[in-house]
């Protein structure tokens, strides 16, 4: 099974149409699905990622072959094109260092507020949440996180519609 987690409703509709998930509730959570996959909406921010991923593991069975997946958009410098997918290697969040994947140089500054300034290279709201209740799961062995480039520090430009499309163009990609 594969168990995802998305902060925004637009960055899901892609995968729903896609994969024909069905929308359901997990707690307060809305959740699609479908017999291979979980997609939970998470809300932004490190806690919300954290509290969604966190009923996840907790109402779900853990097996091996499971993959759990933080999925979203991002801020970016412009060294990032618009729409590049990138996995995640590295975390920094509040001045601590997290190594996901060694084998990844990429690092995202997971930050608590939107930001207008290229502070880092790639800034997401999400990651560090997801990361925290996966890290304490000793059932868990496959885990990742993809962030999308959605814009260059300038969060008023992002749609819903912008959103979904940015989504759904990696898609291919991501081989869900």
């Amino acid at each position: 099974m594969k168990y995802i987690v998305m902060a925004l409703k637009s960055e899901a509709q892609a995968l729903v149409e896609r994969y024909k998930l069905h929308k359901s509730k997990l707690r307060d959570y809305t959740l699609f699905e479908n017999e291979k996959m979980q997609l939970i909406i998470s809300g932004v921010g490190v806690e919300n990622a954290m509290r969604a991923t966190q009923t996840l593991i907790d109402f779900y069975d853990i097996s091996d072959e499971d993959i759990y997946i933080n999925l979203g958009i991002c801020a970016a410098s412009k060294e990032y094109e618009i729409g590049a997918l990138v996995e995640v290697g590295t975390i920094l969040y509040q001045e601590e260092e997290f190594i996901i994947h060694s084998y990844l140089e990429s690092k995202i500054h997971c930050m608590d507020i939107e930001q207008t300034d290229a502070t880092s290279e790639l800034v997401d709201m999400e990651s560090f949440g997801f990361y925290d209740a996966v890290r304490h799961s000793s059932a868990i062995k496959n885990f990742h996180i993809y962030k999308v480039v959605s814009d260059h520090f300038e969060p008023q430009s992002v749609t819903k519609d912008r959103t979904k499309k940015l989504i759904s163009d990696v898609l291919e990609q991501l081989e869900l």
